[in-house]
């Protein structure tokens, strides 16, 4: 098969979508057309917000349809007026199966870990929060159930101990958009190969929301390190800070851990004029960028210089 005989539905709505898209653009792979989320009122004005994925398809030219749902049938009837005989799905939503098995060639999915592990929402997130010390992408066919098809092709990388899940993003961004490539010349040059997924898994990538980005002062010292930068730069772990008659939230984006034994309990405020470090099990953990609702974010300095600690002050 050559490269011209492929034509290729394109599905994804974030930036982390879009560098692949770029990818297969640049490596001049022919996208019939382009399928991204609706456009919706988002921030404080409620202004109508269009998708990363649309933003770059408009400014390419490209066709781009905006479901409501997938299953409706003048969507699918324009979908196969497309004509691709490929589709690839990256950070979208569950296909119904009329979807993703409408093209000759398939669809598949680029996901950022290693299947099976972290199937799910929130991969990039988890690998973090868990301390693991590699992850990757996986591409694999799309079947009925969430991230369980066929394996095609996995790529490996190293977690550095310090990054947050915003660089590891990135990182696995640009490794994703060079999988994809290869996964669409193993399709052209015919020698395609797949894995069955064991359907058993250790590790999940849940849907992240308020209970489970809440800090728990009682952990263990690398849990919360791990859990604040795998939070980092979004949705971002947050805690409750004591403060007199005063119960306040607090959203911490970066914090530096000291390991060193101690006899404070913990959630314990240790404050001095440059620094805020909350005691824990194993040692301490320093505030260095923070956030109080309706304030802007700051650091431990910065915020010193304008707030009072009441002496009973702690992190709950």
């Amino acid at each position: 098969m050559k490269k011209e005989d492929i034509r290729i539905v394109f599905m994804g709505t974030p930036e982390f979508a879009v560098t692949i898209l770029d990818g297969l653009l640049q490596h001049h792979y022919t996208i019939a057309g382009v399928i991204t989320a609706p456009d919706r009122p988002a921030g404080r004005g409620q202004k109508i917000h269009e998708s990363a994925v649309k933003v770059f398809s408009k400014s390419k030219g490209l066709t781009v349809l905006q479901p409501t749902n997938l299953k409706d049938d003048s969507f699918l009837s324009d979908l196969k007026a497309l004509n691709a005989n490929l589709q690839i799905v990256v950070a979208f939503r569950m296909l119904p199966k009329a979807v993703w098995q409408m093209p000759a060639l398939g669809t598949f999915n680029l996901h950022a870990s290693l299947l099976p592990d972290y199937r799910g929402a929130a991969p990039i997130n988890w690998a973090i929060i868990n301390g693991e010390k590699e992850t990757g992408v996986t591409t694999f066919f799309i079947d009925e159930k969430i991230d369980t098809g066929a394996v095609i092709l996995q790529s490996k990388i190293d977690i550095n101990p310090t990054e947050n899940a915003g660089e590891l993003h990135d990182k696995l961004m640009h490794l994703g958009s060079d999988v994809v490539l290869e996964t669409i010349q193993t399709i052209e040059k015919g020698s395609l190969e797949t894995t069955i997924q064991p359907l058993k898994e250790t590790k999940t990538a849940y849907k992240l929301n308020k209970d489970n980005c809440k800090v728990d002062w009682n952990s263990t010292l690398d849990s919360i390190y791990n859990q604040v930068r795998g939070l980092h730069p979004y949705p971002a772990a947050w805690g409750l800070l004591s403060n007199g008659e005063e119960l306040l939230n607090i959203k911490l984006y970066e914090v530096l851990k000291h390991s060193e034994p101690h006899a404070f309990e913990a959630g314990q405020l240790i404050i001095s004029k440059k620094d805020i470090k909350v005691a824990v099990k194993g040692g301490f953990i320093e505030l260095i960028n923070f956030k109080f609702p309706g304030k802007r974010q700051m650091d431990a300095v910065s915020f010193l210089n304008g707030f009072t600690f009441h002496e009973n002050a702690r992190m709950l």
